[in-house]
Protein backbone atom coordinates (compact mmCIF):
# COMPACT_ATOMS: atom_id res chain seq x y z
CA UNK A 1 0.00 0.00 0.00
CA UNK A 2 1.32 2.97 -0.74
CA UNK A 3 0.37 6.65 -0.94
CA UNK A 4 0.47 10.33 -3.26
CA UNK A 5 3.47 12.13 -1.94
CA UNK A 6 1.74 15.39 -1.66
CA UNK A 7 3.45 18.06 -3.71
CA UNK A 8 4.79 21.49 -2.74
CA UNK A 9 3.18 23.98 -4.25
CA UNK A 10 5.61 26.62 -6.38
CA UNK A 11 5.18 29.86 -4.78
CA UNK A 12 3.15 32.01 -6.97
CA UNK A 13 3.57 35.46 -5.49
CA UNK A 14 7.07 35.39 -6.58
CA UNK A 15 9.35 35.72 -9.44
CA UNK A 16 11.31 33.45 -10.74
CA UNK A 17 14.82 32.92 -9.46
CA UNK A 18 17.13 35.65 -10.10
CA UNK A 19 20.28 35.80 -11.97
CA UNK A 20 22.46 38.05 -10.11
CA UNK A 21 25.06 38.31 -12.90
CA UNK A 22 21.97 40.29 -14.63
CA UNK A 23 21.33 42.77 -12.15
CA UNK A 24 22.32 46.14 -13.11
CA UNK A 25 23.90 48.62 -10.62
CA UNK A 26 25.84 48.88 -7.29
CA UNK A 27 24.62 45.92 -4.64
CA UNK A 28 24.50 46.56 -1.27
CA UNK A 29 25.17 44.33 1.51
CA UNK A 30 21.62 44.00 2.60
CA UNK A 31 21.02 42.99 -1.36
CA UNK A 32 23.72 40.43 -1.31
CA UNK A 33 22.35 38.48 1.84
CA UNK A 34 18.86 38.60 0.36
CA UNK A 35 20.14 37.08 -3.12
CA UNK A 36 22.17 34.35 -1.24
CA UNK A 37 18.93 33.68 0.41
CA UNK A 38 16.85 33.07 -2.89
CA UNK A 39 19.44 31.15 -4.11
CA UNK A 40 19.34 28.81 -0.83
CA UNK A 41 15.03 28.49 -1.57
CA UNK A 42 14.18 30.92 0.56
CA UNK A 43 10.65 32.25 -0.39
CA UNK A 44 9.35 33.68 2.51
CA UNK A 45 10.87 35.96 5.61
CA UNK A 46 8.84 36.94 8.53
CA UNK A 47 9.68 39.88 10.59
CA UNK A 48 8.54 42.71 13.21
CA UNK A 49 10.27 45.17 11.24
CA UNK A 50 12.98 47.12 13.20
CA UNK A 51 15.10 50.39 12.07
CA UNK A 52 18.52 48.06 12.45
CA UNK A 53 17.59 46.34 9.30
CA UNK A 54 16.17 48.91 6.73
CA UNK A 55 18.53 47.97 4.48
CA UNK A 56 17.75 44.11 4.30
CA UNK A 57 14.46 44.35 3.86
CA UNK A 58 14.69 46.48 0.77
CA UNK A 59 16.91 43.75 -0.68
CA UNK A 60 14.79 41.19 -0.04
CA UNK A 61 11.88 43.04 -1.68
CA UNK A 62 14.42 43.45 -4.78
CA UNK A 63 15.38 39.67 -4.50
CA UNK A 64 11.64 38.30 -4.76
CA UNK A 65 11.65 37.65 -1.21
CA UNK A 66 7.73 38.29 0.43
CA UNK A 67 8.01 39.62 3.83
CA UNK A 68 5.57 38.60 6.19
CA UNK A 69 4.82 41.29 9.24
CA UNK A 70 3.93 39.60 12.17
CA UNK A 71 2.78 40.88 15.45
CA UNK A 72 5.57 39.37 17.54
CA UNK A 73 9.31 37.96 16.79
CA UNK A 74 8.26 34.85 18.52
CA UNK A 75 4.94 33.76 16.39
CA UNK A 76 7.43 35.03 12.84
CA UNK A 77 10.15 32.47 14.22
CA UNK A 78 7.43 29.92 14.74
CA UNK A 79 5.99 30.98 10.85
CA UNK A 80 9.47 30.16 9.47
CA UNK A 81 10.35 27.07 11.68
CA UNK A 82 6.77 25.63 10.64
CA UNK A 83 7.45 26.51 6.82
CA UNK A 84 10.55 24.64 6.76
CA UNK A 85 10.02 21.88 8.81
CA UNK A 86 6.69 21.49 5.89
CA UNK A 87 8.26 21.83 2.75
CA UNK A 88 11.91 21.49 3.72
CA UNK A 89 12.96 24.54 1.92
CA UNK A 90 14.21 27.25 4.20
CA UNK A 91 12.66 30.56 5.40
CA UNK A 92 13.87 33.73 7.12
CA UNK A 93 13.02 35.12 10.15
CA UNK A 94 14.24 38.74 10.86
CA UNK A 95 14.79 41.05 14.16
CA UNK A 96 16.00 43.99 15.56
CA UNK A 97 19.25 43.72 17.74
CA UNK A 98 18.95 42.24 21.03
CA UNK A 99 15.29 42.58 22.07
CA UNK A 100 14.12 41.11 18.75
CA UNK A 101 16.59 38.37 18.88
CA UNK A 102 15.64 37.45 22.42
CA UNK A 103 12.08 37.14 21.28
CA UNK A 104 13.01 35.00 18.43
CA UNK A 105 14.95 32.64 20.82
CA UNK A 106 12.17 30.12 21.40
CA UNK A 107 11.95 29.72 17.35
CA UNK A 108 15.49 29.33 17.32
CA UNK A 109 15.41 26.59 19.69
CA UNK A 110 12.45 24.78 18.35
CA UNK A 111 14.24 24.50 14.56
CA UNK A 112 17.21 23.16 16.14
CA UNK A 113 14.85 20.61 17.84
CA UNK A 114 13.29 20.07 14.77
CA UNK A 115 16.43 20.15 12.52
CA UNK A 116 14.44 22.63 10.44
CA UNK A 117 16.74 24.56 8.18
CA UNK A 118 16.05 28.33 8.88
CA UNK A 119 17.99 31.62 8.78
CA UNK A 120 17.86 34.05 11.89
CA UNK A 121 19.04 37.74 10.87
CA UNK A 122 19.27 39.96 13.13
CA UNK A 123 19.89 43.58 12.89
CA UNK A 124 23.11 44.92 15.29
CA UNK A 125 24.78 47.95 16.49
CA UNK A 126 26.77 49.96 13.94
CA UNK A 127 30.41 48.60 13.88
CA UNK A 128 32.47 51.38 15.45
CA UNK A 129 29.61 51.41 18.36
CA UNK A 130 30.15 47.47 19.17
CA UNK A 131 31.51 47.14 22.85
CA UNK A 132 30.38 50.99 24.34
CA UNK A 133 27.29 49.56 25.39
CA UNK A 134 25.42 50.85 22.61
CA UNK A 135 21.34 50.92 22.15
CA UNK A 136 20.18 47.06 22.22
CA UNK A 137 23.51 46.12 22.12
CA UNK A 138 24.49 42.76 23.35
CA UNK A 139 26.85 39.69 21.57
CA UNK A 140 24.10 38.39 19.61
CA UNK A 141 26.45 35.37 18.25
CA UNK A 142 27.83 34.35 22.23
CA UNK A 143 23.73 35.14 23.26
CA UNK A 144 21.27 33.68 21.08
CA UNK A 145 23.92 31.85 18.18
CA UNK A 146 24.28 29.36 20.87
CA UNK A 147 20.98 28.30 20.30
CA UNK A 148 21.24 27.76 16.30
CA UNK A 149 23.41 25.14 14.52
CA UNK A 150 25.95 27.79 13.55
CA UNK A 151 26.60 31.98 13.92
CA UNK A 152 28.34 34.16 12.68
CA UNK A 153 28.36 38.51 12.83
CA UNK A 154 29.30 40.02 9.57
CA UNK A 155 32.04 42.93 9.64
CA UNK A 156 32.94 43.91 5.81
CA UNK A 157 31.22 44.14 2.80
CA UNK A 158 34.02 42.24 0.72
CA UNK A 159 33.45 38.85 2.82
CA UNK A 160 29.88 38.66 3.04
CA UNK A 161 29.31 36.32 -0.10
CA UNK A 162 31.85 33.95 1.12
CA UNK A 163 30.04 34.08 4.86
CA UNK A 164 26.36 33.59 3.42
CA UNK A 165 27.73 30.67 0.96
CA UNK A 166 29.18 28.93 4.54
CA UNK A 167 26.00 30.10 6.39
CA UNK A 168 24.10 27.80 3.21
CA UNK A 169 26.03 25.11 3.65
CA UNK A 170 25.18 24.60 7.43
CA UNK A 171 21.80 25.31 7.54
CA UNK A 172 21.21 23.12 4.77
CA UNK A 173 24.24 20.67 4.73
CA UNK A 174 24.15 17.70 7.10
CA UNK A 175 21.48 17.39 9.92
CA UNK A 176 19.62 20.79 8.64
CA UNK A 177 19.11 23.49 11.15
CA UNK A 178 18.88 27.44 12.00
CA UNK A 179 21.54 29.73 11.56
CA UNK A 180 21.94 32.94 13.07
CA UNK A 181 24.04 36.16 11.21
CA UNK A 182 24.26 39.05 12.97
CA UNK A 183 23.95 42.16 10.88
CA UNK A 184 25.58 45.82 11.93
CA UNK A 185 23.22 48.10 10.79
CA UNK A 186 25.59 50.39 9.45
CA UNK A 187 27.26 47.74 6.96
CA UNK A 188 23.62 47.02 5.54
CA UNK A 189 23.69 50.02 2.74
CA UNK A 190 27.49 49.88 2.12
CA UNK A 191 28.51 48.52 -1.56
CA UNK A 192 30.14 44.91 -2.67
CA UNK A 193 32.63 44.97 -4.29
CA UNK A 194 32.81 42.48 -7.04
CA UNK A 195 30.26 40.71 -9.14
CA UNK A 196 27.46 37.78 -8.99
CA UNK A 197 27.40 35.98 -5.87
CA UNK A 198 27.25 32.14 -6.37
CA UNK A 199 25.29 29.89 -3.78
CA UNK A 200 25.96 26.05 -3.97
CA UNK A 201 23.19 23.77 -2.10
CA UNK A 202 24.71 21.37 -0.07
CA UNK A 203 23.59 17.69 -1.06
CA UNK A 204 23.04 15.23 2.21
CA UNK A 205 22.66 12.34 -0.30
CA UNK A 206 25.54 10.47 1.27
CA UNK A 207 26.00 6.81 0.25
CA UNK A 208 25.38 3.21 1.52
CA UNK A 209 27.28 0.41 1.00
CA UNK A 210 25.90 -2.77 0.51
CA UNK A 211 27.39 -4.57 3.98
CA UNK A 212 25.37 -1.55 5.46
CA UNK A 213 21.93 -2.42 3.62
CA UNK A 214 22.48 -6.15 3.72
CA UNK A 215 23.30 -6.10 7.56
CA UNK A 216 20.11 -3.69 8.62
CA UNK A 217 17.68 -5.61 6.67
CA UNK A 218 19.44 -9.26 8.06
CA UNK A 219 18.61 -7.83 11.39
CA UNK A 220 15.02 -7.50 10.48
CA UNK A 221 14.24 -10.21 8.36
CA UNK A 222 15.84 -12.37 11.01
CA UNK A 223 13.44 -11.59 13.90
CA UNK A 224 10.05 -12.37 15.15
CA UNK A 225 9.42 -9.01 16.49
CA UNK A 226 10.60 -6.75 15.07
CA UNK A 227 9.95 -2.51 14.76
CA UNK A 228 10.75 0.44 12.77
CA UNK A 229 10.79 3.28 14.29
CA UNK A 230 10.74 6.33 12.14
CA UNK A 231 11.07 10.11 12.50
CA UNK A 232 11.19 13.31 10.74
CA UNK A 233 14.00 12.77 8.76
CA UNK A 234 11.76 10.38 6.91
CA UNK A 235 9.62 12.94 6.01
CA UNK A 236 12.32 15.48 4.90
CA UNK A 237 13.57 13.08 2.90
CA UNK A 238 10.04 12.57 1.09
CA UNK A 239 10.27 9.05 1.50
CA UNK A 240 7.38 7.84 3.37
CA UNK A 241 6.44 5.37 0.12
CA UNK A 242 9.92 4.00 0.54
CA UNK A 243 9.24 3.44 4.27
CA UNK A 244 6.33 1.54 3.61
CA UNK A 245 7.64 -0.66 0.55
CA UNK A 246 10.43 -2.07 3.01
CA UNK A 247 7.82 -2.30 6.16
CA UNK A 248 5.79 -4.14 3.56
CA UNK A 249 8.14 -6.24 2.01
CA UNK A 250 10.08 -7.47 5.26
CA UNK A 251 6.85 -7.94 6.81
CA UNK A 252 7.77 -5.65 9.79
CA UNK A 253 5.72 -2.67 11.58
CA UNK A 254 5.99 1.13 11.94
CA UNK A 255 6.00 3.51 14.96
CA UNK A 256 6.01 6.74 14.47
CA UNK A 257 8.60 8.92 16.38
CA UNK A 258 6.81 11.82 18.95
CA UNK A 259 5.15 13.98 16.74
CA UNK A 260 6.09 12.48 13.78
CA UNK A 261 2.70 10.88 13.71
CA UNK A 262 2.17 11.42 9.69
CA UNK A 263 4.97 9.75 8.59
CA UNK A 264 3.34 7.24 7.03
CA UNK A 265 -0.56 6.94 6.24
CA UNK A 266 -2.04 5.62 10.21
CA UNK A 267 -4.77 3.25 8.42
CA UNK A 268 -2.05 1.20 6.88
CA UNK A 269 -2.38 -2.02 8.64
CA UNK A 270 1.45 -1.92 10.09
CA UNK A 271 1.17 1.16 11.44
CA UNK A 272 1.21 0.82 15.25
CA UNK A 273 0.90 4.73 16.33
CA UNK A 274 3.16 7.28 17.56
CA UNK A 275 5.96 7.43 20.74
CA UNK A 276 6.27 10.00 23.18
CA UNK A 277 3.08 11.77 25.29
CA UNK A 278 -0.40 10.85 24.44
CA UNK A 279 0.89 6.93 23.22
CA UNK A 280 -1.07 4.33 24.91
CA UNK A 281 0.71 1.73 27.03
CA UNK A 282 0.09 -1.11 24.85
CA UNK A 283 2.46 0.50 22.73
CA UNK A 284 5.45 1.66 24.67
CA UNK A 285 4.97 -2.58 25.62
CA UNK A 286 5.40 -3.53 22.21
CA UNK A 287 8.10 -1.34 21.39
CA UNK A 288 9.97 -2.79 24.88
CA UNK A 289 9.76 -6.03 23.55
CA UNK A 290 11.19 -6.09 20.22
CA UNK A 291 13.60 -8.56 19.58
CA UNK A 292 14.58 -6.04 16.51
CA UNK A 293 14.63 -2.52 15.59
CA UNK A 294 15.50 -0.04 13.01
CA UNK A 295 15.30 3.56 14.13
CA UNK A 296 15.05 5.88 10.91
CA UNK A 297 15.54 9.88 10.31
CA UNK A 298 15.31 9.91 14.12
CA UNK A 299 17.50 11.05 16.97
CA UNK A 300 15.72 9.53 19.84
CA UNK A 301 15.23 12.49 21.62
CA UNK A 302 13.71 11.51 25.40
CA UNK A 303 10.30 11.93 24.59
CA UNK A 304 10.40 9.69 21.52
CA UNK A 305 12.22 7.17 23.46
CA UNK A 306 10.34 7.27 26.48
CA UNK A 307 13.50 8.40 28.58
CA UNK A 308 15.87 6.78 26.79
CA UNK A 309 14.38 3.48 27.55
CA UNK A 310 13.21 2.65 23.76
CA UNK A 311 15.32 0.68 22.50
CA UNK A 312 15.31 -1.86 25.14
CA UNK A 313 18.52 -3.46 26.84
CA UNK A 314 17.26 -6.45 24.95
CA UNK A 315 17.17 -5.25 21.61
CA UNK A 316 19.57 -5.00 18.35
CA UNK A 317 19.09 -2.14 16.54
CA UNK A 318 20.15 -0.60 14.23
CA UNK A 319 20.07 3.42 13.69
CA UNK A 320 19.95 5.18 10.45
CA UNK A 321 20.36 8.97 10.08
CA UNK A 322 22.23 11.55 8.55
CA UNK A 323 23.58 12.56 11.73
CA UNK A 324 23.13 9.34 14.06
CA UNK A 325 24.55 9.85 17.51
CA UNK A 326 24.26 7.78 20.82
CA UNK A 327 21.28 10.01 22.53
CA UNK A 328 22.09 8.86 26.11
CA UNK A 329 24.36 7.12 28.21
CA UNK A 330 22.02 4.98 29.49
CA UNK A 331 21.03 3.74 26.32
CA UNK A 332 23.18 0.47 24.84
CA UNK A 333 25.15 2.06 21.30
CA UNK A 334 23.46 0.32 18.52
CA UNK A 335 24.74 -2.88 16.73
CA UNK A 336 25.09 -1.08 13.33
CA UNK A 337 24.71 2.54 12.06
CA UNK A 338 24.49 3.75 8.78
CA UNK A 339 25.07 7.79 8.38
CA UNK A 340 23.15 8.55 5.31
CA UNK A 341 20.03 10.22 4.64
CA UNK A 342 16.60 7.80 4.89
CA UNK A 343 15.81 7.91 0.98
CA UNK A 344 18.93 7.02 0.06
CA UNK A 345 18.77 4.50 2.56
CA UNK A 346 16.10 2.97 1.70
CA UNK A 347 15.47 2.63 -1.83
CA UNK A 348 18.75 0.87 -1.53
CA UNK A 349 17.43 -1.39 1.00
CA UNK A 350 13.99 -1.52 -0.96
CA UNK A 351 16.25 -2.40 -4.25
CA UNK A 352 17.93 -5.54 -2.88
CA UNK A 353 14.78 -6.69 -0.82
CA UNK A 354 12.92 -6.64 -3.61
CA UNK A 355 15.47 -9.59 -5.23
CA UNK A 356 15.49 -11.40 -2.28
CA UNK A 357 13.31 -14.61 0.03
CA UNK A 358 12.20 -14.56 3.12
CA UNK A 359 11.92 -17.27 5.94
CA UNK A 360 8.18 -17.96 5.41
CA UNK A 361 8.28 -19.33 9.42
CA UNK A 362 9.10 -15.85 10.70
CA UNK A 363 7.10 -14.11 7.92
CA UNK A 364 4.13 -15.92 9.49
CA UNK A 365 5.54 -15.27 13.05
CA UNK A 366 5.09 -11.54 12.20
CA UNK A 367 2.23 -11.28 10.49
CA UNK A 368 0.46 -13.26 13.43
CA UNK A 369 2.02 -10.68 16.08
CA UNK A 370 1.28 -7.84 13.43
CA UNK A 371 -2.13 -8.40 13.55
CA UNK A 372 -2.49 -8.83 16.88
CA UNK A 373 -0.60 -5.60 17.88
CA UNK A 374 -2.77 -3.25 15.35
CA UNK A 375 -5.73 -4.48 16.93
CA UNK A 376 -4.48 -3.61 20.52
CA UNK A 377 -3.49 -0.31 19.24
CA UNK A 378 -6.96 0.77 17.62
CA UNK A 379 -8.84 -0.42 20.69
CA UNK A 380 -6.16 1.53 23.05
CA UNK A 381 -6.88 4.53 20.94
CA UNK A 382 -10.32 5.53 20.84
CA UNK A 383 -10.92 8.58 22.34
CA UNK A 384 -14.24 9.46 22.20
CA UNK A 385 -16.74 6.65 24.08
CA UNK A 386 -16.11 7.47 28.08
CA UNK A 387 -19.99 8.77 28.90
CA UNK A 388 -19.97 12.11 28.92
CA UNK A 389 -23.03 15.18 29.61
CA UNK A 390 -21.44 17.28 31.48
CA UNK A 391 -20.50 20.85 30.83
CA UNK A 392 -18.95 21.64 27.63
CA UNK A 393 -17.58 19.51 25.24
CA UNK A 394 -15.79 15.88 25.43
CA UNK A 395 -12.00 16.47 24.19
CA UNK A 396 -11.92 13.14 22.38
CA UNK A 397 -15.29 13.72 20.32
CA UNK A 398 -13.76 16.62 19.20
CA UNK A 399 -10.84 14.80 17.57
CA UNK A 400 -13.17 12.18 16.48
CA UNK A 401 -15.18 14.86 14.17
CA UNK A 402 -12.44 16.15 12.86
CA UNK A 403 -11.28 12.87 11.86
CA UNK A 404 -14.33 12.63 9.86
CA UNK A 405 -14.95 15.96 8.54
CA UNK A 406 -11.67 17.12 7.45
CA UNK A 407 -10.41 15.72 4.11
CA UNK A 408 -7.21 13.54 4.05
CA UNK A 409 -4.85 16.21 2.85
CA UNK A 410 -6.08 18.69 6.01
CA UNK A 411 -2.65 20.07 7.75
CA UNK A 412 -3.14 20.08 11.26
CA UNK A 413 -0.81 22.00 13.53
CA UNK A 414 -0.39 21.75 17.32
CA UNK A 415 0.76 23.79 20.35
CA UNK A 416 1.98 22.31 23.98
CA UNK A 417 -0.53 21.24 26.58
CA UNK A 418 -2.84 18.65 27.95
CA UNK A 419 -5.30 18.57 25.12
CA UNK A 420 -2.57 17.50 22.68
CA UNK A 421 -2.94 14.25 23.85
CA UNK A 422 -6.11 13.66 22.66
CA UNK A 423 -4.68 14.36 19.10
CA UNK A 424 -1.55 12.27 19.58
CA UNK A 425 -3.27 9.20 20.65
CA UNK A 426 -6.84 9.56 18.43
CA UNK A 427 -6.22 11.13 15.31
CA UNK A 428 -5.73 9.38 12.06
CA UNK A 429 -2.84 10.84 9.70
CA UNK A 430 -3.38 9.51 6.34
CA UNK A 431 -1.21 11.37 4.33
CA UNK A 432 2.79 12.05 4.90
CA UNK A 433 3.22 16.33 5.66
CA UNK A 434 0.05 16.95 7.26
CA UNK A 435 1.41 17.33 10.74
CA UNK A 436 3.36 20.06 12.00
CA UNK A 437 4.12 19.65 15.64
CA UNK A 438 7.41 21.21 17.93
CA UNK A 439 9.75 18.30 19.30
CA UNK A 440 10.86 21.30 22.02
CA UNK A 441 7.69 21.52 23.04
CA UNK A 442 6.77 25.43 23.35
CA UNK A 443 3.82 26.72 23.70
CA UNK A 444 2.19 29.21 20.95
CA UNK A 445 3.27 27.26 17.97
CA UNK A 446 0.22 26.23 16.85
CA UNK A 447 -1.35 29.01 15.59
CA UNK A 448 1.74 30.57 13.47
CA UNK A 449 2.73 27.38 12.15
CA UNK A 450 -1.12 27.42 10.87
CA UNK A 451 -0.62 30.63 9.58
CA UNK A 452 2.71 29.60 7.43
CA UNK A 453 1.21 26.62 6.22
CA UNK A 454 -1.69 28.13 4.65
CA UNK A 455 -0.04 30.40 3.08
CA UNK A 456 2.12 27.75 1.60
CA UNK A 457 -1.17 25.49 0.85
CA UNK A 458 -3.91 28.35 0.01
CA UNK A 459 -6.01 24.84 -1.41
CA UNK A 460 -6.08 22.54 1.96
CA UNK A 461 -7.78 23.02 5.40
CA UNK A 462 -5.16 23.88 7.68
CA UNK A 463 -6.25 23.57 11.73
CA UNK A 464 -4.18 24.80 14.59
CA UNK A 465 -4.75 22.98 17.69
CA UNK A 466 -3.86 24.94 21.08
CA UNK A 467 -4.92 25.42 24.55
CA UNK A 468 -5.96 28.09 25.67
CA UNK A 469 -2.25 29.04 27.77
CA UNK A 470 -1.41 28.43 23.89
CA UNK A 471 -3.50 30.45 22.32
CA UNK A 472 -3.37 33.50 24.46
CA UNK A 473 0.35 33.79 23.53
CA UNK A 474 -0.29 34.33 20.08
CA UNK A 475 -3.78 35.19 19.73
CA UNK A 476 -2.70 38.70 18.44
CA UNK A 477 -1.50 36.68 15.25
CA UNK A 478 -5.03 36.00 13.68
CA UNK A 479 -4.80 39.76 12.40
CA UNK A 480 -2.05 38.45 10.87
CA UNK A 481 -3.89 35.40 8.92
CA UNK A 482 -6.83 37.82 8.51
CA UNK A 483 -4.29 40.48 6.82
CA UNK A 484 -2.24 37.73 4.44
CA UNK A 485 -5.31 36.17 3.43
CA UNK A 486 -4.01 32.69 5.16
CA UNK A 487 -7.55 30.60 5.74
CA UNK A 488 -6.80 28.86 9.00
CA UNK A 489 -8.81 27.24 11.69
CA UNK A 490 -8.03 28.08 15.14
CA UNK A 491 -9.70 25.10 17.67
CA UNK A 492 -9.22 26.40 21.26
CA UNK A 493 -9.87 24.04 23.81
CA UNK A 494 -10.54 26.24 26.74
CA UNK A 495 -10.32 24.59 30.28
CA UNK A 496 -9.04 28.13 32.13
CA UNK A 497 -5.69 26.77 33.20
CA UNK A 498 -2.45 25.51 31.98
CA UNK A 499 -4.15 21.95 32.61
CA UNK A 500 -0.53 20.17 31.78
CA UNK A 501 1.17 21.64 34.58
CA UNK A 502 -1.35 21.10 37.41
CA UNK A 503 -1.52 17.38 36.54
CA UNK A 504 2.19 18.13 37.70
CA UNK A 505 1.32 19.52 40.84
CA UNK A 506 -1.71 17.58 41.64
CA UNK A 507 0.59 14.15 41.76
CA UNK A 508 3.02 15.84 44.31
CA UNK A 509 2.66 16.07 48.11
CA UNK A 510 0.18 18.25 49.31
CA UNK A 511 -0.97 19.04 45.83
CA UNK A 512 -0.42 22.85 46.12
CA UNK A 513 -2.43 24.65 42.96
CA UNK A 514 0.18 27.58 42.15
CA UNK A 515 -0.28 29.83 39.05
CA UNK A 516 -1.59 26.90 37.11
CA UNK A 517 -5.64 28.81 37.24
CA UNK A 518 -6.37 31.47 34.51
CA UNK A 519 -9.16 33.70 33.80
CA UNK A 520 -11.54 33.55 31.53
CA UNK A 521 -11.55 34.74 27.84
CA UNK A 522 -14.35 35.21 25.02
CA UNK A 523 -11.96 33.84 22.69
CA UNK A 524 -14.63 34.25 19.69
CA UNK A 525 -15.27 37.79 20.42
CA UNK A 526 -11.58 38.95 20.09
CA UNK A 527 -11.03 36.68 16.91
CA UNK A 528 -14.19 38.85 15.61
CA UNK A 529 -12.43 42.19 16.58
CA UNK A 530 -9.15 40.70 14.78
CA UNK A 531 -11.66 40.64 11.80
CA UNK A 532 -11.97 36.77 11.88
CA UNK A 533 -14.73 34.54 12.46
CA UNK A 534 -15.45 33.64 15.52
CA UNK A 535 -17.87 30.85 17.21
CA UNK A 536 -18.35 29.61 21.03
CA UNK A 537 -18.95 25.85 21.02
CA UNK A 538 -20.16 24.75 24.28
CA UNK A 539 -21.63 21.31 23.48
CA UNK A 540 -20.49 18.10 21.41
CA UNK A 541 -23.44 18.33 19.03
CA UNK A 542 -22.64 21.77 18.19
CA UNK A 543 -18.85 21.24 17.05
CA UNK A 544 -19.15 19.72 13.77
CA UNK A 545 -21.96 21.98 12.33
CA UNK A 546 -19.74 25.06 13.38
CA UNK A 547 -16.60 22.77 11.88
CA UNK A 548 -18.16 22.50 8.52
CA UNK A 549 -18.78 26.22 8.71
CA UNK A 550 -15.28 27.32 9.23
CA UNK A 551 -14.17 25.34 6.34
CA UNK A 552 -16.79 27.01 3.67
CA UNK A 553 -15.54 30.46 4.95
CA UNK A 554 -13.36 32.25 3.06
CA UNK A 555 -10.93 33.55 5.65
CA UNK A 556 -9.79 32.73 9.68
CA UNK A 557 -12.13 31.31 11.92
CA UNK A 558 -11.44 30.70 15.74
CA UNK A 559 -13.65 27.49 17.45
CA UNK A 560 -13.95 28.77 21.06
CA UNK A 561 -14.24 25.08 22.93
CA UNK A 562 -15.39 25.03 26.31
CA UNK A 563 -13.95 21.92 28.44
CA UNK A 564 -14.44 20.95 31.83
CA UNK A 565 -11.51 21.00 33.77
CA UNK A 566 -11.60 17.87 34.70
CA UNK A 567 -10.47 16.32 31.47
CA UNK A 568 -7.06 17.09 31.63
CA UNK A 569 -5.65 14.09 30.42
CA UNK A 570 -6.36 11.55 27.37
CA UNK A 571 -5.55 8.91 29.88
CA UNK A 572 -9.33 9.31 31.33
CA UNK A 573 -10.74 8.46 27.35
CA UNK A 574 -11.59 5.10 28.78
CA UNK A 575 -13.67 5.65 31.83
CA UNK A 576 -14.00 9.36 31.94
CA UNK A 577 -13.49 12.61 33.92
CA UNK A 578 -16.02 12.03 36.87
CA UNK A 579 -14.07 8.40 37.56
CA UNK A 580 -10.15 10.27 37.54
Amino acid sequence: MTTEELPIPADDSSPPDLDPATVDGPRTVGRVIAEALRAAGVRYAFTVPGESFLGLLEGLAAAGIRVIAARHEGAAAFMAEAHGQLTGRPAAVIGTRAVGAANMSIGIHTAFADSTPMFVLVGGVDRPFRGREAFQEVDQVATFGALAKWAVELDAAGDVAATMEIAVAHALGGRPGPVLISMPEDLLDEIVPGGAIAITRPSRRAGVSDDQVRGVLQLLASAERPVILAGGGVLRARCSNDLLRLAELLHVPVVAAWRRGDVVPNDNPLYLGMTGYGSPAVLRERLARADAMLVIGCRLNEIASHQWTIPAAVTRWAHVDIAPARPSPTLSAADITVEADAKVFLRAAVSRLEKSVLLAGLVAARDEHNDHDRAAWEAATVVDQAPWDGPGVHPGRVIAALGRVLPETAILTTDAGSFAGWAARGYRFRRPGTFLGPTSGAMGYGLPAAIAAALVHRDRPVVALTGDGGMGMTLAELETAVREGAKVIAVVFDNQQYAMIRRYQDARPGAAAIATDLGPIDFAAVARAQGARGIRVETDAAFEPALRQALSHDGPTLLHLIVDRRWNSVDLAATGPADA
